[in-house]
């Protein structure tokens, strides 16, 4: 039995979109014994969405204001956490994901189910999960703990020597191919020599939109921000039959990808109203009375062609969400033999999104360092011109998930 004195464990969610060409493929298999509801992602899609829209009001901001999250990559990390988590510690972990009432069974189950629900390749749009633990081979997991990683998330289990130069080598050369590139790598060319084990979730999203902008019609306009600075950024320009919706506090569009199943959500505010006013308002039960007012009608988007990157640390935000016990005198008893004085030490996300012509490509690297101690009617057409600190989501239509969220106040 191999024991435990220090360790570190990191955990890491990818999520990447993309616009081009793609040579990535599905390896994703649910394990033929489990046992799980074709319908059970429904269990967690409400958790999944509440839980990034507490990210929204209280994850830091970068310099220039902008935040771009994602919940499922937030959701699945603490999902894997959760599995070795007990007592108390396992009390503020439901709360956090809002996954009150439902058992770790449950919420593995739902795992399992949208992982199933969200794998697809077609020309226009491929979304591919996959998982891999990298343990160092002077350590074990307790059974359950690996063989539920295993099972429900499709992990393939590798040893390795964390003090081998290569071993960093082989974690960034799986995490470089399951996200085509696009994300190079995770670890630096050193392990830390405390590392007990790495689990590394990589979702990869190539998604073209159903209609595409025409780049001939991008161009250079005014972008006014918050304090009233105004800038130059490219603006694409569509004009189609999409869904909408307009209310006295914004104008929303529907942009979807491929065959529809996936799309991207632009929310304008009006120009009376802060996109910190906007995002106060954002709540689970206002976002799903949201998506019910959206209609099809003809009209016109300007978007920012843009690109952005985002890092955060939210150790501090997940304290103040309700679980600081996972960070201090944690009970992780069901996660390590012969060990339990397990404590998480930090929690990281890093997001990349590319908005152009053509398509989405989108990223997000999320770690848990854990150290011991019907028919439509006809509309007016609408003109929409995002001219201004704006909102977006990325969501997935079948579930409702959110995949991606963000608002941006500076796309430049």
């Amino acid at each position: 039995m191999k024991k435990v004195s220090i360790w570190l464990f990191s955990l890491c969610l990818l999520l990447v979109g993309c616009g081009a060409s793609s040579t990535s493929h599905s390896s994703l298999k649910i394990a033929n014994h489990v046992e799980y509801g074709k319908e059970d992602y429904q269990n967690i899609v409400s958790p999944i969405n509440a839980l990034g829209f507490d990210l929204l009001a209280k994850a830091p901001r970068d310099v220039n204001g902008n935040i771009f999250v994602s919940p499922l990559s937030l959701f699945m990390a603490l999902s894997m956490v959760y599995n070795g988590a007990d007592g108390v510690t396992l009390e503020e972990m439901n709360k956090v994901l809002h996954a009150n009432g439902l058992t770790s069974d449950d919420i593995n189950k739902a795992n399992a189910s949208i992982m199933t629900l969200l794998d697809q390749n077609s020309d226009k749009v491929q979304l591919h999960i996959a998982n891999s633990i990298w343990l160092n081979n002077k350590y074990s997991f307790q059974e359950n703990f690996e063989k539920t990683n295993k099972d429900y998330f499709n992990a393939e289990i590798k040893e390795i020597d964390v003090q081998n130069s290569q071993s960093p080598k082989l974690i960034n050369d799986w995490v470089n191919g399951k996200t085509n590139g696009k994300i190079d790598k995770i670890v630096r060319e050193e392990l830390n020599p405390g590392l007990v084990t790495m689990l590394i979730n990589a979702i990869y999203f190539k998604g073209n939109w159903t209609y595409p902008f025409d780049p001939t019609l991008t161009k250079e306009k005014t972008f006014t921000l918050e304090d009233g600075t105004k800038i130059k950024v490219p603006l694409m320009e569509l004009h189609d039959e999409l869904p909408y919706t307009k209310n006295d506090v914004f104008q929303a569009v529907s942009l979807p990808y491929g065959d529809e199943n996936t799309s991207m959500k632009v929310f304008l505010p009006n120009e009376d109203m802060s996109l910190k006013e906007f995002e106060e308002l954002l709540t689970l039960e206002q976002w799903q009375d949201w998506q019910s007012s959206f209609y099809k009608t003809r009209g016109t988007i300007l978007l920012p062609k843009f690109i952005l990157e985002y890092e955060v640390e939210l150790k501090e935000t997940l304290e103040a969400l309700g679980m600081p016990t996972a960070f201090n005198n944690a009970n992780f008893s069901k996660m390590i033999e012969d060990n339990s004085n397990i404590a998480i030490s930090s929690v990281k996300q890093k997001t990349y999104i590319d908005v152009s012509e053509e398509g989405t490509e989108a990223a997000a690297v999320t770690s848990v360092e854990m150290t011991e101690t019907a028919m439509q009617p006809m509309y007016e057409p609408f003109h929409m011109e995002v001219n201004r600190p704006f909102f977006i989501a990325i969501v997935d239509n079948t579930s409702g998930s959110i995949l991606f969220m963000g608002s941006i106040k500076n796309p430049k």
